[in-house]
């Protein structure tokens, strides 16, 4: 039943770390995105 656990743990563990991972990723993305668009936009006018 320990060894369970302790795979439990570490299963929750490791996706956590991948869940934050995509977090800052999204967050980067969204930031390229929203520079593009103002360069865009400073190109046109």
């Amino acid at each position: 039943m320990r060894e369970s656990l302790v795979a439990r743990l570490v299963v929750i563990v490791a996706l956590a770390a991948f869940v934050a991972g995509c977090a800052n990723t999204i967050r980067g993305v969204g930031k390229d995105v929203k520079s593009s668009a103002h360069a865009v936009e400073d190109a046109v006018n």
